[in-house]
């Protein structure tokens, strides 16, 4: 889906603000008038859209200035996605994501008529204007300290939209893998080659999918507090092939008790999809709106390695259920940790281990500990215990950890301090790497790859879970709550 323009402003809080990049393509506007018809809106000269943002963001005006549809209590913004006031009208969707003294800026083509204004989840190029400005992002952000290197790659910036985004329509959104060629084009040098031109295969033709899933979870141990997780999943791609305009169909396979993707966004370059599977998400009231596949992707490839899609999954169980307990008597502190892997869980870890942190207590003088499996170390900073579990756990799929922390009574500098972790509430981290394993099921084959070309690629495919936010509180006292299972 097309964009209609692209800017980059510069503005701190108070000043007037500049243009820094703008791009704007009259083939897509030409066709917004067609499709907003009475709800179309021009874009306006870029001082008077730079104007509208800031006002709209609150940059201008002076702070004390109360604004009140902007500045209301009423209005609530979850999005960074805006509706400016220019002449002909109301410009929308305006997306803005601000970045130190920078916002990029982006309005993308919306084939419908905006007024009533349709629900986000409904257009299509809110995600591709999103992962564009990202990318440019990226870009501008890599390996920049000072002002001079932020003007070249502001010089540079022109050539790879163009590679990038030829005709509004964004084609790949990681610049940092475009052709290298374009680094040691001049920066006044005219570059001739179309926006849609191959590039050189390197090596044998293959194909690499990874899956990487995130497993998040919060336990409490608690009849009051519910215990949450979720998976987060990122599938890779890069796509050694004879040119960039080969179609490839990656398809994504789930076992008969896989847990259904949701929440799926997918890289631009992907042409069609199954509009059953971008409306199936976690947030809906019910069920019904699960989608059970096939997961399919047809796409151009970009040049290098680029995230296919994303997604998320409500997994019927966390692979490791905690349990902790902590105590504390003077300069003591009694801990008890015990953790179970669940039987479904593939038992082969590339590492596994739980940091147990002190906060606002001191530096650890001396602890003694029983640990059922693994050992116990002390960090650097003496402030945490690390247990390392190691690459499996044993047989019986649970181990345990029983200790007595004593603490120097004297402040070190180097002491964790927290504001949430006070007195005895506190947790423990889980970090981990199953390889070759998936929490939702989810897998990819030679047999789910599809190359419409005469060269055979060779398919290499991979997955992996990964612990995120792996957290189990103590029991024994007050903790940050993310769901309660009835209120007060």
């Amino acid at each position: 889906m097309p964009v209609r323009g692209l800017w980059i402003l510069s503005c701190q809080s108070g000043e007037c603000g500049s243009v820094k990049f703008s791009r704007r393509y009259p083939t897509v506007e030409k066709r917004a008038k067609g499709f907003n018809k009475s709800s179309y809106a021009s874009i306006p000269e870029d001082e008077v859209l730079l104007k509208a943002l800031l006002f709209e963001v609150g940059l201008t005006g002076g702070s004390e200035t109360f604004v009140e549809y902007r500045d209301n209590c009423s209005r609530i913004t979850k999005t960074n996605v805006h509706s400016l006031t220019v002449p002909d009208g109301k410009l929308w969707p305006i997306l803005a994501i601000p970045d130190g003294d920078l916002i990029y800026v982006c309005l993308p083509l919306v084939e419908q008529l905006l007024i009533p204004t349709p629900p986000l989840i409904n257009i299509n190029s809110i995600s591709e204007a999103f992962a564009l400005l990202y990318g440019i992002m990226q870009f501008i952000n890599s390996k920049h300290s000072t002002e001079a290197d932020l003007s070249s790659k502001m010089a540079q910036l022109p050539l790879l939209v163009t590679r990038a985004c030829p005709l509004g329509s964004p084609m790949d959104t990681n610049f940092s893998a475009l052709p290298d060629s374009l680094s040691s084009i001049s920066i006044n040098q005219s570059y001739k080659a179309p926006a849609w031109g191959t590039s050189k295969q390197k090596g044998k033709a293959q194909i690499e999918v990874s899956i990487t899933e995130k497993v998040n979870s919060t336990q409490y141990d608690k009849g009051d507090d519910s215990d949450t997780w979720q998976v987060y999943g990122t599938v890779s791609c890069k796509c050694n092939l004879e040119t960039i305009s080969q179609n490839v169909i990656v398809g994504l396979n789930l076992p008969a008790n896989g847990s259904p993707l949701q929440d799926i966004l997918v890289h631009p370059c992907v042409t069609s999809i199954d509009s059953s599977m971008l409306i199936s998400s976690s947030v809906a009231a019910t069920d019904d709106s699960a989608f059970n596949g096939p997961y399919k992707f047809p796409f151009i490839p970009p040049f290098d390695w680029f995230q296919l899609c994303y997604y998320t999954s409500q997994v019927p169980v966390p692979p490791i259920l905690g349990f902790y307990q902590m105590t504390e008597e003077g300069h003591q502190v009694q801990i008890s940790v015990k953790l179970k892997l669940h039987e479904s869980i593939r038992n082969v870890f590339d590492y596994c281990e739980a940091k147990i942190p002190f906060f606002n207590k001191g530096q650890i003088k001396h602890f003694e500990h029983k640990a059922s499996h693994g050992q116990l170390e002390l960090s650097k900073e003496k402030s945490r215990l690390i247990w390392v579990i190691g690459q499996k756990f044993p047989k019986s799929l649970e181990i345990s950890l029983t200790g007595t922390v004593t603490f120097n009574s004297e402040q070190h500098p180097n002491d964790l301090v927290d504001s949430v972790c006070v007195g005895n509430t506190a947790y423990v981290k889980l970090s981990f790497r199953i390889p070759d394993y998936s929490l939702t099921g989810c897998y990819t084959d030679q047999h789910s790859v599809q190359v419409f070309s005469s060269a055979k690629p060779k398919i290499i495919t991979s997955r992996e879970l990964i612990s995120s936010e792996y957290y189990i509180w103590n029991s024994k006292a007050p903790a940050p709550v993310l769901c309660r299972s009835f209120f007060d």
